[in-house]
């Protein structure tokens, strides 16, 4: 559904439940994140923090240098900023959520900007057929699953045609040894990422809570299309194992030059489908292309088993922003995830 002008927005509000439609999937995001416990983070610390939009502003300089964004009256300049971009380049993804399903996408976060605490409970899952579950917690806030929340992620499984959707971003620099965190560094490039970021503490307890062997690794840069700088290469696809046509016309999603691999800690799990392979740029190297691996686990199935009725796919949260491109082939991954 397409709109004249734009709607109002609004914040602070409560969440009204959506009345389910036959065919049409009621999605949700939740974000693992502190807001005030990333955007508290102290600036003279190096690692394990976001960026502030100043830093941005510098390091990608002159992207950002529009009054919208360098007015300190219009845009926040501290780590808030960095943070306010994530909802601002999530909006096309669930504007096109919107017009396929009927339904708003609310937007959840753990601890929201308000202080205001939410767990993801049956207040959250109620109403949500699939779940979008973008694991951007640095770890050293402390964000972990609760008991609780956990007997509710497995009940939310447990209904048939449910779906998660979980991103646990990278974890660079999970070493002691300095040599190897420059290494990482060298390899991926980006001077707003820190020797250390090491994310989605809260995802891990969800996916150890629910039996499901599969960790978020490394930050690997991907490899680019041929005489381009940001056109990420084709994914290596295994169609034989995608039955339910997940990745139907999808070539590639988007660039971004530190995504995690996502490792399947249990071999002889049959559940778990690795579905996408990225190529990675080796031209510096690191200690995952060093080991002899040229390409990374990207996008994992782990079908329905035992009392888990519903499925589960690894796909990073940045593959739904906008900050990193969108394509027709990124646009139709989006639309399969949720007809």
């Amino acid at each position: 559904m397409t709109h004249a002008q734009p709607l109002p927005r609004s914040y602070n509000q409560v969440h009204r439940p959506r009345t389910y439609t036959r065919g049409k999937r009621r999605v949700s995001i939740y974000v693992s994140w502190s807001y005030p416990g990333e955007s508290n983070r102290d600036v003279g610390q190096l690692d394990n923090r976001f960026s502030t939009m100043t830093e941005v502003r510098r390091v990608e300089w002159p992207r950002w240098e529009g009054p919208e964004w360098t007015d300190p009256t219009a845009f926040l300049q501290g780590i808030d900023g960095g943070l306010e971009l994530f909802f601002r380049a999530w909006v096309p993804f669930q504007e096109l959520l919107w017009e396929i399903t009927g339904h708003e996408v609310p937007v959840y976060q753990r601890v929201d900007q308000a202080g205001v605490r939410q767990q993801l409970d049956e207040g959250v899952l109620a109403d949500t057929d699939t779940l979008f579950l973008f694991g951007l917690d640095h770890m050293v806030t402390n964000q972990t699953a609760t008991t609780e929340e956990i007997a509710a992620m497995r009940e939310f499984l447990g209904r048939e045609g449910t779906c998660l959707v979980i991103g646990p971003h990278h974890d660079v620099g999970a070493t002691d040894d300095f040599d190897v965190r420059e290494l990482e560094y060298r390899h991926h490039g980006d001077a707003l990422v820190p020797r250390q970021q090491r994310f989605a503490a809260y995802c891990r307890t969800i996916l150890k809570g629910l039996d499901i062997p599969v960790e978020n690794r490394w930050g690997l840069r991907p490899a680019v299309r041929k005489g381009t700088e940001s056109e990420i290469a084709p994914l290596s696809i295994d169609k034989e194992l995608d039955s339910k046509g997940w990745l139907n016309g999808v070539t590639a999603f988007n660039f971004h030059k530190h995504l995690p691999h996502y490792e399947v800690i249990d071999k002889n799990d049959n559940s778990v489908r690795v579905l996408a392979r990225q190529p990675i740029d080796t031209s510096h190297p690191h200690p995952f292309v060093n080991a002899g691996n040229h390409e990374f686990n990207t996008f994992v199935w782990v079908t329905p088993s035992g009392d888990r009725a519903g499925d589960v796919l690894f796909a990073d949260s940045t593959i739904f922003s906008t900050l990193f491109g969108v394509s027709d082939s990124l646009k139709r991954f989006w639309k399969n995830l949720v007809t």
